[in-house]
């Protein structure tokens, strides 16, 4: 029996042009992590315009539509993230070529958030209820980078053990992601007396020092735990005031990846024991953690199993090959660490995720789109 009925198949056929509009017009509206405030508004503006009722945006610019949710019943969550990595607080002018749309953030997360989008309008056009419990829409905040998933933290404080699964629309199609990967995300600064680059040349350089921490990072092995995969990496580094002088400050941002929480607890040991080793060498090091990822908790296997063989079953009758199951550092991570299925996918394809150059391919989106409203309406009657 097929996921989509007749009427939902032709919702998807009459909203192609509007979802790619939809997409364009969120496209436009700035939301850099921890600024989604514009998105944010225009979210709960369009699902008002579109007929619901109760929709409030939260402390952590979370936009929520709770649909079915009196009491303290169970919930499903469906989210889709409104911010992207880009600083840019101007509008992004998206253009059409190829039969592609290019735009710095139009897939990694806009497309997916304007799928949810015209999902909910097609539950609230057919005045649908949820089948068992509640179902909590979320366009949510601060999935990216050092937004530290707020969002998601948040909605998992509010909602807690009442939520029985979580998916989140994030990336593309068939591809999902089912296993957390955590991290940890530090901000490591190096202070020395400095001074003139002649007439106090042998003083410690903070840079000097610095790129030596690096490399020590850089010389590690990563531990492995089974099928793990750990990572590490040094994205950013500051420091020096001028060519003629031996530098005081230098700061570097790192941070630390695995889907192993063995390997994550041997990866903190690494890092405490090298910045340790400086100071004991009599080198000022200040730590800061930005941000911290939970990776997996105790998740109940037989409904994880349940939740992964429907999404395959979905993948597999609209992409024609079952969903491609990997781990992930998503929205995710705050419900798989809690102990609640969960799992991510995406309703589009497309390059250049995280850079200016990103496009979607414009002919991925019926198939995305049925993906989307697919794995919804499971839980409506």
């Amino acid at each position: 029996m097929s996921f989509l009925t007749p009427q939902a198949l032709r919702y998807i056929e009459e909203n192609q042009q509007p979802l790619v509009d939809l997409i364009a017009r969120l496209c436009a509206i700035p939301a850099p992590s921890n600024h989604e405030e514009q998105r944010a508004a225009f979210c709960k503006k369009w699902l008002e315009d579109a007929g619901a009722t109760g929709v409030f945006i939260d402390d952590a610019l979370n936009v929520i539509f709770p649909l079915g949710c009196e009491g303290d019943g169970p919930v499903s969550v469906f989210m889709a993230h409104t911010d992207t990595v880009f600083p840019d607080m101007e509008p992004f002018t998206p253009r059409i070529e190829n039969n592609r749309m290019y735009c710095p953030g139009v897939g990694d997360d806009t497309t997916n958030l304007a799928a949810l989008l015209l999902c909910v309008k097609y539950v609230l056009q057919n005045g649908l209820k949820p089948a068992d419990g509640g179902v909590v829409f979320v366009c949510n905040s601060g999935e990216e980078g050092l937004g530290n998933l707020k969002g998601s933290r948040a909605v998992m404080e509010r909602y807690g053990r009442r939520v029985r699964q979580f998916i989140s629309f994030d990336g593309s199609y068939p591809g999902a992601c089912l296993r957390a990967v955590g991290s940890s995300r530090y901000r490591v600064e190096i202070l020395t007396e400095g001074g003139h680059s002649y007439g106090s040349f042998g003083n410690r350089n903070a840079i000097h020092l610095l790129a030596q921490m690096i490399s020590d990072f850089y010389a590690l092995k990563v531990p492995v735990d089974g099928d793990s995969k750990t990572t590490y990496n040094v994205g950013v580094i500051e420091g020096g005031t001028s060519v003629n002088t031996i530098a005081q400050q230098a700061s570097m941002l790192f941070e630390y990846r695995s889907d192993s929480d063995v390997c994550l607890e041997k990866m903190e040991a690494f890092f405490q024991s090298v910045i340790a080793h400086y100071r004991a060498m009599g080198v000022t090091v200040n730590v800061e953690l930005l941000g911290k990822r939970p990776g997996m908790g105790d998740v109940d296997p037989d409904a994880m199993e349940a939740l992964k063989n429907k999404i395959s079953a979905i993948m597999e009758e609209f992409c024609g090959k079952p969903a491609t199951f990997s781990s992930g550092s998503t929205d995710a991570n705050i419900p798989l660490s809690m102990g609640i299925p969960s799992v991510v996918f995406g309703a589009y394809h497309g390059r250049g995720a995280h850079t200016r150059e990103e496009y979607i391919e414009l002919d991925s989106l019926p198939t995305g789109f049925k993906i989307v409203l697919a794995s919804i309406l499971d839980c409506f009657a």
